[in-house]
């Protein structure tokens, strides 16, 4: 099975069309918030704000009182 792309990009919302041209699908806006990140349900692509991805990461660690890690096998 290939693997799908992921694209990094500094803005909160991702527009995705495909591979472009005749080939690509709809256009569709994807919000990356709260978490920093999401998938075109067209075409699996995965847009990563690693911004707002660390900003969830820290938030979820605060309210578990640690790290996200902590104590998973």
């Amino acid at each position: 099975m290939p693997e799908f792309e992921t694209i990094e990009i500094d803005e909160a919302v991702a527009a995705c069309s495909g591979s472009g041209g005749a080939l690509g699908h709809p256009r569709v806006y994807l919000n990356l918030e709260p978490g920093g990140r999401a998938e075109c349900p067209y075409c699996s692509r995965t847009f990563v704000n690693k911004r707002l991805a660390a900003h969830a990461d820290h938030g979820a660690a605060a309210a578990t009182g640690g790290s996200l890690h902590e104590g998973r096998l």
